[in-house]
């Protein structure tokens, strides 16, 4: 089977959209993910994969904690900003949840350290300990379907 294909086919599997967000020295790096899910409850893990070709992976390496925010249905422009596909200079302004830096407005945020990291393929798979988690029950979820995001309203 050819790569193509291979992505058609993952792409029929709906999704959140995550934005994971990490602090190394003084700045905040960002990258969108919907390679993302939870691992256990008894300790409560969570599971990011990261490019290994990915600016973001030397800094989740150095940082060793991450945030990760669930992005509500108006956000698909941050999802977009923070997967390199807007090259315009935004500005965006983060929160500060569990002393990660964390975008406003998400269905969700989990903080987590670095459990463990796992080397699979092309990708690094990173075990985060849920450190804390933030939930916005009345914000819909923004959803990933064949390429392109739906609003599930």
């Amino acid at each position: 089977m050819d790569d193509q294909l291979f992505k058609r086919a993952m792409g029929k599997f709906a999704t959140g959209v995550t934005v994971v967000t990490t602090e190394s020295g003084d700045k905040v790096h960002g990258m969108t993910a919907n390679a993302f899910m939870s691992v256990s409850l008894d300790p409560k893990l969570i599971v990011i994969s990261v490019a290994n070709k990915a600016t973001m992976k030397g800094y989740l390496d150095e940082a060793g904690s991450f945030a990760v925010s669930i992005l509500a249905d108006g956000q698909a422009d941050l999802s977009m900003y923070f997967a390199g596909q807007k090259k315009d200079d935004k500005s965006v302004e983060f929160d500060v949840f569990d002393d990660m830096p964390v975008l406003h407005g998400a269905v969700a945020t989990i903080t987590c350290d670095v459990h463990n990291a796992h080397l699979e393929g092309d990708h690094t798979l990173y075990i985060g300990r849920v450190r804390d988690i933030r939930v916005d029950d009345e914000a819909k979820p923004l959803a990933y379907f064949s390429g392109k995001y739906y609003d599930l309203t």
